[in-house]
C-alpha cells in the first residue's frame, strides 16, 4: 500500500516573524558579548573598527540566513510531527546540534580558534534557533477553508 507523501507548507508570517525576532536578539547578543568574542578570534575593537566592514550588508546576510534557518525549522517540524512551541524548541535544538554545533566545532578546531568564540558563536545560535522554534510551533496557520 503506497504512503502519503508528506509535505510541507510554509507559514510565510510565521517565519518571517521567527527571522525578525531572532535579529535583535543577535545584535543584543552580540553587543553583550562583543569583547569576548573578539579575543576569543584574537582581535580588540581597535582592530573591528579598522576592518572596513560593511554592516548594512552584514545585516541582510545575517537576516537571510536567519530566514533559512526558521524555514528549515519549519519543515523539519511539519515533516515529524505535530506543531507546537515545545516540538519547536525541541525540533530547533536537534538541528542546532546536529547540523550547526558539529559545524561550528569542525570549523573552529581547523581555524584554531578559542573555545570562548565558539561558545558566543553556537550559543547564539542555540539560543536563537529554539526561540524561532517555539515562535513556528506556536504560530497556528488559519485554515482557508473555514
Amino acid at each position: 500500500m503506497p504512503m502519503a507523501s508528506p509535505h510541507v507548507r510554509q507559514n510565510y508570517p510565521a517565519v518571517a516573524v521567527a527571522t525578525v525576532a531572532c535579529f535583535p536578539f543577535e545584535a543584543l547578543w552580540y553587543s553583550l558579548l562583543l569583547d569576548v568574542w573578539l579575543r576569543g578570534i584574537g582581535h580588540d575593537r581597535i582592530w573591528l573598527s579598522t576592518t572596513g566592514s560593511n554592516l548594512p550588508l552584514q545585516c541582510v546576510i545575517a537576516l537571510v540566513a536567519e530566514g533559512l534557518i526558521a524555514g528549515t525549522i519549519s519543515g523539519f517540524m511539519q515533516l515529524t510531527g505535530p506543531t507546537t512551541p515545545v516540538r519547536g524548541m525541541r525540533v530547533a535544538a536537534c538541528l542546532w546540534l546536529g547540523c550547526v554545533f558539529t559545524t561550528g566545532a569542525v570549523g573552529d578546531v581547523f581555524a584554531l580558534r578559542s573555545y570562548a568564540s565558539f561558545a558566543v558563536n553556537s550559543g547564539f545560535w542555540l539560543i536563537g534557533m529554539v526561540l524561532m522554534g517555539a515562535i513556528l510551533g506556536a504560530w497556528k496557520k488559519k485554515d482557508s477553508r473555514q
